[in-house]
């Protein structure tokens, strides 16, 4: 019996040898020819992580790879300007003056927040109008469509899947429902544009509703904001203009430096 045995053995140890391997996901791509397959090894990762089967499939079930966010991503020129030239586009006197009447329309709620976190609210206002044109422009792309394509393309794939991880917690938490989750092309949410890990850390209910909404409540996104600069290690009343230890802390809220710029000319401008 045991030659029998022995031999059914190698033969299924050969024919295990012959059969082809199943074919493993890309860790990333540089064309939407892999998303699926890349798509489908992320869901179970996502499982794995402690993200319920049910948020996972919701965020995620009928993604396809997103072209025009891979074009969007490819074509950015604005930060390329001059000082002069972005804020001509960004920070115009119009722009200025529409952040003043804000700057007096919530002055009550813009002072709280300042006196709870230290950040000045011509700082808040700039960065307000700057990203979001004081919450008029927030984008209307669902952002697992954005972050996921962006977590495949190679480029950014590290650093895009965090942010996508992040933003599966923060519909398997409830901070946010899935069909809220619409934003810029890079996934960023909300009137002054945070990305999910930063949604995930540093987002503040400081109206009280009982969780923070960045999209329709003022007094988040004001506290939520300032909760980013303080948490960055923004000094209470302290300068932001360049070379200042604030004007540091503006790095950490966008790389570009003639967008920190920016924002510290137009806060400046505001507090006069």
């Amino acid at each position: 019996m045991r030659l029998p045995i022995l031999a059914a053995s190698l033969a299924l140890a050969a024919s295990l040898a012959l059969a082809p391997a199943p074919a493993l996901a890309a860790s990333c791509g540089n064309d939407g020819s892999g998303f699926n397959a890349w798509l489908a090894d992320f869901k179970r990762k996502a499982v794995r992580s402690g993200v319920s089967q049910r948020t996972v499939n919701a965020a995620l079930g009928n993604l396809s790879y997103n072209r025009k966010v891979i074009r969007r991503d490819r074509g950015q020129k604005s930060f390329r300007l001059s000082f002069e030239q972005f804020l001509a586009r960004r920070a115009p006197p119009s722009t200025i003056a529409i952040g003043r009447k804000r700057l007096r329309q919530h002055a009550a709620v813009l002072d709280r927040v300042e006196r709870r976190y230290g950040v000045q609210k011509e700082v808040i206002v700039s960065i307000w109008g700057l990203e979001s044109g004081f919450g008029r422009f927030m984008g209307d792309i669902p952002i697992f469509s954005s972050l996921a394509t962006l977590a495949y393309d190679c480029r950014r794939s590290a650093f895009f899947t965090n942010e996508l991880m992040s933003a599966l917690r923060i519909a398997d938490r409830g901070m946010m429902r899935i069909s809220d989750m619409k934003g810029a092309w890079a996934g960023e949410i909300g009137q002054t544009q945070f990305l999910a890990s930063s949604y995930e850390k540093y987002a503040v209910d400081f109206d009280g509703d009982g969780r923070p909404n960045l999209i329709r409540s003022t007094p988040d996104v004001f506290a939520s904001t300032a909760n980013f600069l303080r948490r960055h290690g923004w000094r209470k009343g302290a300068d932001w203009s360049p070379g200042t230890a604030n004007f540091g802390v503006l790095r950490d809220w966008n790389r570009a430096k003639v967008y920190q710029r920016t924002i510290a000319y137009m806060a400046t401008q505001l507090a006069q």
